[in-house]
């Protein structure tokens, strides 16, 4: 991520599949491996909050959220839930 920008860390809810955080579990296990008791000492939702985090900064959130359209849009979604 770029570092020359401020950033803050802002403790969320996100929504996300099932299947993307079991495919989160499973290959955080793999990359980490286990050790010699076959246990995992990694924080996968610390791992979750990294990833999401990345995937924003790298589709440019920043321009999203700068769109006003875009923020009417998510209110009518959160609305109709």
């Amino acid at each position: 991520m770029n570092e020359s920008k401020d950033m803050i860390t802002v403790h969320v809810n996100v929504e996300i599949t099932a299947a993307s955080l079991q495919t989160i579990v499973e290959n955080v296990k793999r990359i980490a491996g286990h050790d010699e008791k076959g246990v995992y000492r990694v924080d996968t939702a610390d791992k979750v909050s990294e990833i999401i985090s990345q995937f924003l900064f790298d589709n440019d959130f920043e321009g999203y959220v700068k769109d006003i359209e875009n923020l009417e849009s998510s209110m009518k979604a959160y609305e109709e839930k």
